[in-house]
């Protein structure tokens, strides 16, 4: 891609990622599931959580103090949990839902971590296991790990790259094509996977094609607080709003 078409910044495509989140959850929260609007809503929204994984990897090396990286993901991730589970309650006010993505997140930097700091061999394998195996008590259980591990390994290389977001979004389609098997006819389940996999296709897309590499270049500050705070706050409102119009 020629680079007069690079032309949004990291800042730019996380608040991209910000609204997507949002329609996602405004329609699992809100809307009737497997209506078209819901699933479009839904579909969107895949695309946040690979781009937060893209840049986690990047953000781990790029950090001035991944000891300070890893405490402000751990303490969002406290914040965010009562939050995450008033909003995605189905019944009552609030029960346990899971643990929210920061969470997810700090699975992946414990990750990146492990890989850095423990030489090859089994040790390094069984503890990437096991954290990964932890994903499975937290959103995008799985999914978000093993995206992190292909961005690691495409790390300054965009033909990585591109393999690693086909990788991504082949394997968020065959799971999708499964889980809709019960769901959906065989036609139906064809084009449910395919808009599954749309979000995913397009954070690619958006990355490789006209991300810049460069932060904002004013309001970095701001950006920073903005991008931790977004995601309690609007979780915590569409919670509040979830209570007040169904009970």
């Amino acid at each position: 891609m020629d680079e007069k078409y690079r032309i949004l910044n990291r800042d730019i495509i996380k608040y991209i990622a910000m609204i997507t989140m949002l329609l996602n959850h405004i329609s699992t929260v809100f809307m009737e599931p497997g209506t078209f609007l819901a699933e479009v809503f839904l579909d969107i929204g895949y695309f946040t959580a690979i781009t937060m994984c893209y840049f986690l990897v990047e953000g781990f090396h790029h950090t001035r103090s991944r000891k300070k990286y890893g405490q402000r993901l751990a303490v969002f991730a406290l914040i965010s949990e009562i939050p995450y589970c008033l909003a995605f309650t189905e019944q009552g006010v609030i029960e346990f839902y899971g643990l929210n993505m920061i969470f997810t997140l700090l699975l992946c930097f414990w990750i990146l971590c492990a890989m850095e700091n423990i030489p090859a061999g089994p040790v390094r394998n069984i503890l990437i296991a096991l954290l990964i195996f932890l994903s499975l008590f937290c959103d995008w259980a799985l999914l978000a790990p093993v995206f992190t591990l292909l961005f690691a390994w495409a790390r300054n290389s965009k033909k990585r790259l591109k393999i690693a977001f086909t990788a991504a979004a082949a394997m968020f389609g065959v799971m999708s094509l499964a889980g809709g098997a019960e769901r959906f006819s065989a036609g139906t389940n064809i084009l449910y996977a395919l808009g599954c996999m749309a979000g995913i296709a397009l954070s690619g897309i958006v990355i490789v094609c006209f991300y810049n590499g460069r932060r904002a270049e004013r309001g970095r500050w701001f950006f920073k607080w903005f991008f931790y705070w977004f995601y309690p706050v609007h979780l915590l409102i569409l919670g509040i709003l979830r209570i007040l119009t169904r009970i």
